[in-house]
């Protein structure tokens, strides 16, 4: 459950980059100033900023809270598949022994009826796992939506142009990597993501 669905972070504008454009930030006006010294610890001095975007969510309390609720729906939902494929399994065992003492056709209506139940099951149990996969795509986009400011605001105070995917940088210095800062500072404002009682978060 944890595999992410193929293009959600591309398609959500966070694959390749978070950049803004025109005047050099403040943070790097101030930085400048005191003479390349970061005035704020655990802020990476790099023009270009790398993130992790699978280890951000599935790392963040909010990506934990949400993966921890879909693998409990794929749990019912295996276990439902269990017992309506052992319901299914005696009724076909019980048609067969009932074969050798009916006609034909009238075997063949009730083997028809079998196999157009089977058919239904299959396709309302698929649509089932359908639903709870994108149960996953909604929470990353939900959460992707919720951390962009804060990605921007890191953006802004390191003086960075720019937040890659760790994945498509050829090579970057280990401290460019700002995942476990957003990490934490996404934590402190999102928290896990779940609604209370009145249905807020």
């Amino acid at each position: 459950m944890r595999q992410p669905a193929p293009g959600i972070w591309a398609a959500c504008g966070l694959a390749l980059a978070l950049s803004f454009s025109g005047a050099v930030p403040a943070r790097a006006q101030e930085t400048a100033a005191n003479g390349g010294a970061d005035y704020q610890l655990g802020l990476p001095q790099s023009g270009i900023l790398t993130i992790q975007p699978d280890r951000l969510f599935s790392e963040s309390a909010f990506g934990k809270r949400a993966e921890r609720e879909i693998e409990a729906e794929g749990a019912v939902l295996t276990a439902e598949n269990r017992r309506i494929e052992a319901q299914l399994r005696t009724e076909e065992l019980e048609l067969t022994e009932r074969r050798s003492e009916m006609e034909p056709e009238a075997f063949r209506a009730l083997a028809d009826a079998f196999d157009q139940k089977v058919q239904e099951t299959r396709r309302r149990q698929d649509q089932k796992l359908r639903e709870i996969t994108q149960m996953g795509e909604e929470a990353r986009r939900e959460f992707i939506a919720a951390s962009l400011p804060v990605l921007q605001q890191i953006l802004r105070e390191t003086g960075a142009g720019a937040i890659l995917d760790h994945s498509s940088v050829f090579l970057s210095a280990d401290s460019a990597d700002i995942t476990a800062l957003a990490i934490a500072r996404i934590d402190a404002v999102l928290g896990d993501g779940a609604e209370d009682d009145d249905g807020e978060r």
